[in-house]
């Protein structure tokens, strides 16, 4: 695994001496920070060391092709390769490749704030993490002003076409089609959101120039970047991709086998495309010839999908954040259609009176206790959570405090209470409980905070790996619609999670944030993992809440879930007496391969921040 971490090390001085050369951002200091001799000693400990620069020329010319140990494809993340936390005098940047740390950091450094650096992210994810994010996919971002002290969060979630039915995945023998098949259907795709929502963000909160944030995505897709462990890997496990013509040409050889480690990958239509959104904002994407090729691209699956006036009518909408007290924090996520800030707020309200400060971290008695808590969410979210706009029942009704504490005394601490049944809600009596058939591991999240104290959580996502397998002008479309359920109605009622037109999907993206007493921002912080990104955000919060365990230990922590089911353990993350001892209060157990990317920031008692990266993924935290 050294040779992997050497191998990410490089590809950040790529990004610092290739990318950003071509690059300002109006506020550019007189003394180049592109020049790796000019950056501060100690910045951070991790990419910037000499062992790392050590292999910069042969990185930045594709030429390190070396056998480096290839980490396994989502959702099979078996490796697991600790980085040390980074601490951080003034700033932090945590993002799910180093390429997009990178970038990132060097926005903040020319006097961008924590919005541009976002947007700077998120591009660049377009082209080096393809598997899970994009411009042809949507997000959730969290944005906080630390001088008004005001919290936004913007829903930048796709949503259905106007042809859209709630019998849309329903085959013509009226059973659910097979998933896959309607992944690699027209039908799969939503309205990309995640342009727009960056483009009213910035409008409203950003810093740097627009134009600016886009060329590094813009430049380094012109010039190639290595193809690295993971998307090699990801590459020759998927069955599916090498069936759209443009992304087989692009990301496998003549004989269809995925492009070797190292391999310089160059996508000038995707270079063209990002230089049309950078040079006429979002209105590039949704009325122009790019509108008219995703349009073209789908229908040509799904004859009548998509029109003109889908795109056009899209917006992201600016939502209330979720927010509750846990232990005396503010804690706060996204609102419907995410059900993760309802889920987190609703298992951390429960939690409350058991004070797990007093257990052992990791121990059987709060294992138990933190994953029936979860069970009983997660019904009321299979049941309730949907897109605000079509259903009755609101964040407010799952959220009261006499209808959780209601809720929690079905926890028993010393047995399980089986599957949950979803709470009573007056006006959700009508709603059948069903989860959508499958949701997929692939999403990336971004965490970032500037040297003025403002933060930005922004997660992301195309949904399955690579999307609906589908590529359009250099990038992938999402899947996101098949976060609908499948069956529009179950044992008589309707699913409040069915597809419509207009309507956006439910969600399990979960970026969160976290303030003191007094209100001061004490965490910035996110994961990917489809449905385990809310138990994986929940574990976050209760190890450093009540436990005050390291960021470096929380993300390298063995992961325990239970979305309603078995109790999910990490594999080999875990001892024989931790089943053991969840077995005899009744659990099921199973030992599962838990895919999780956490990206998490907390302040440092000591001044500054610090910044730790999942290490069953390949991001990176710097800081300054």
């Amino acid at each position: 695994m050294a040779a992997d971490r050497r191998f990410w090390g490089v590809l950040g001085s790529l990004a610092l001496i290739v990318v950003l050369s071509a690059c300002s951002l109006g506020t550019k200091p007189t003394q180049d920070p592109l020049s790796v001799s000019q950056y501060p000693k100690n910045a951070e400990k991790t990419a910037s060391s000499p062992q790392w620069q050590t292999y910069a020329t042969e990185a930045a010319f594709g030429s390190l092709k070396t056998q480096l140990p290839a980490p396994s494809p989502e959702p099979d993340v078996a490796y697991f390769e600790p980085k040390p936390q980074v601490l951080g005098k003034k700033t932090m940047v945590v993002t799910p490749h180093p390429m997009a740390s990178y970038v990132a950091r060097e926005v903040l450094r020319r006097g961008g704030n924590a919005v541009d650096a976002a947007v700077a992210a998120s591009v660049m994810l377009t082209l080096v993490e393809p598997s899970a994010s994009g411009i042809g996919g949507g997000g959730f971002m969290m944005v906080y002003n630390a001088k008004s002290k005001n919290l936004t969060t913007y829903d930048g979630r796709e949503t259905a076409p106007a042809s859209a039915t709630p019998y849309g995945f329903v085959s013509s023998l009226k059973t659910p089609m097979p998933f896959y098949d309607a992944v690699r259907s027209g039908r799969s795709v939503g309205i990309p959101g995640l342009v727009k929502m960056l483009d009213v963000a910035h409008k409203e909160q950003g810093k740097a120039k627009w134009y600016d944030l886009w060329m590094p995505t813009n430049v380094l897709a012109k010039k190639g970047f290595a193809v690295s462990p993971r998307l090699h890997a990801l590459l020759e496990a998927d069955p599916y991709l090498k069936e759209d013509p443009a992304a087989r040409a692009y990301f496998y050889d003549k004989n269809g086998n995925a492009k070797a480690i190292g391999t310089l990958l160059k996508n000038p239509e995707l270079a063209e495309s990002i230089q049309s959104i950078a040079t006429n904002r979002s209105m590039a994407f949704y009325v122009d010839r790019l509108t008219d090729a995703m349009i073209t691209a789908v229908n040509a699956r799904t004859p009548g999908h998509f029109t003109v006036e889908d795109f056009l009518l899209y917006e992201p909408i600016t939502r209330s954040a979720l927010c509750g007290t846990y232990h005396g924090n503010r804690v706060c996520g996204m609102a419907p259609p995410s059900a993760g800030g309802v889920v987190t707020l609703q298992v951390l309200k429960m939690l409350e009176p058991m004070n797990l400060a007093k257990k052992n971290p990791q121990s059987v008695e709060a294992i138990h206790l933190i994953t029936e808590a979860t069970k009983l969410a997660y019904a009321d979210r299979n049941a309730f959570v949907a897109d605000p706009a079509f259903t009755t029942v609101k964040a407010e009704d799952l959220l009261g405090e006499q209808y959780l504490a209601k809720r929690a005394k079905a926890i028993n601490p010393n047995r399980s209470m089986g599957l949950a049944k979803a709470g009573n809600i007056q006006s959700g009596t009508k709603y059948a409980s069903a989860l959508q058939g499958i949701e997929p591991f692939s999403t990336s999240h971004i965490s970032i905070v500037d040297k003025d104290g403002n933060a930005v959580a922004l997660t992301t996502s195309i949904e399955n790996a690579f999307g609906a397998r589908l590529m359009v002008k250099g990038f992938l479309m999402n899947n996101q619609l098949t976060d609908f359920a499948f069956s529009p109605v179950k044992d008589g009622k309707v699913v409040a999670n069915r597809m419509e037109a207009g309507k956006r999907p439910r969600s399990s993206m979960s970026p969160t944030m976290v303030f003191d007493s007094k209100g001061r921002l004490t965490h910035v912080l996110g994961s990917v993992g489809g449905p385990t990104i809310t138990p994986v955000v929940i574990q976050a919060l209760v190890s450093r809440l009540d436990w005050q365990e390291s960021p470096e230990d929380v993300v390298n922590q063995g992961r325990f879930m239970n979305l309603n089911g078995p109790t999910e353990l990490e594999k080999d993350r875990f001892s024989s007496d931790i089943a053991e001892g969840l077995e005899s209060k009744g659990q099921q157990v199973k030992e599962s391969v838990i895919a999780s990317g956490l990206n998490i920031i907390a302040k440092n008692p000591k001044g500054g921040w610090i910044g730790a990266s999942d290490p069953r993924r390949e991001g990176v935290a710097l800081g300054d």
